[in-house]
């Protein structure tokens, strides 16, 4: 029976979630509907933390990344630990997946592409931009600078011409050492939120609409957002399945977070192809979907 190493953090590891640990919860939640989607195929698995250095890796046979989540604050760590790893046994996603998801210039690569996206400057380490002055040549009356690699809204700040002086000065530190991306600000988040697709073998199987609270712009549930079952439209489904395609290679699973533009578009924001919440509680026979394009894939 092939064994599956199910990769998370050393915050959520554990195999049981304090009472008043909803989040945790939630998480073991949706690896015990995959694990029990994997028993179906014959698949054994065991959760474990990428960073642990007593994990003997030649006991798996894949490692599929699911929730770790502390990656970006560990970059260079999970970075070198990355490439040992690919040497020892399979990963899912491939580890060139992971290396180009892992930054958000792979925008540019999507663009290329001819996949829509939302519009982007990126802001390159070591640069001192004049957020003002970039405001003025996109005409982007509101925007959003966060880091190119980063989560859960680390360092996101919304910026116009009035405080275009102030959030440079809020990142100009961080730019020595990393590079920042400068997007339009999205007002359709406000108030119909940004819709995730999850797509599972290269097709679609289900979506979620994450909401930020009242008065914010983060749908991120550390910020208050919430989450709810969405029933997208046919062409969100072909932009999030033309979107996995147009990857460096084709991900075996994968999440598609996409705003609807002004003109009534929709447009992808990012694709997590790392380490995406799939909210597979909200569609438990996704699990069922995942483990077989593991068990295609891999197996």
């Amino acid at each position: 029976m092939p064994h599956i190493a199910l990769l998370t953090d050393s915050r959520y590891v554990a195999a049981t979630a304090a009472a008043d640990d909803w989040y945790h919860a939630n998480i073991l939640h949706d690896d015990a509907l995959l694990q029990q989607a994997l028993l179906r195929h014959n698949v054994s698995c065991t959760r474990v933390d990428w960073a642990d250095p007593a994990v003997d890796w030649s006991a798996f046979d894949l490692a599929v990344f699911r929730t770790t989540w502390d990656y970006y604050e560990k970059f260079e760590a999970f970075s070198a630990w990355l490439h040992r790893t690919e040497k020892l046994l399979p990963l899912c996603n491939l580890p060139e997946i992971i290396r180009w998801n892992m930054d958000k210039h792979y925008l540019r690569d999507l663009h290329d592409g001819g996949v829509p996206v939302v519009p982007f400057r990126f802001i390159e380490k070591g640069t001192s931009p004049d957020l003002g002055k970039l405001l003025e040549e996109t005409g982007w009356k509101q925007a959003v600078i966060k880091p190119c690699v980063s989560g859960g809204a680390r360092l996101t700040y919304r910026v116009d011409a009035g405080s275009s002086a102030a959030v440079a000065q809020k990142v100009a530190p961080w730019l020595e050492k990393e590079a920042f991306i400068l997007q339009p600000y999205i007002a359709s988040v406000e108030t119909t939120g940004e819709d995730s697709l999850m797509v599972l073998g290269g097709t679609y199987s289900h979506a979620v609409r994450k909401i930020p609270r009242q008065g914010d712009f983060r749908v991120q549930d550390d910020h208050g957002g919430t989450v709810h079952p969405r029933q997208p439209d046919d062409r969100q489904k072909v932009l999030a399945e033309r979107a996995m395609v147009a990857c460096t290679a084709t991900p075996v699973y994968g999440r598609a977070d996409m705003v609807q533009m002004p003109d009534g578009s929709w447009a992808i924001m990012e694709l997590e192809l790392l380490e995406p919440e799939l909210w597979i509680r909200y569609h438990p026979e996704s699990a069922l979907l995942f483990a077989e394009a593991m068990r295609k894939f891999f197996f």
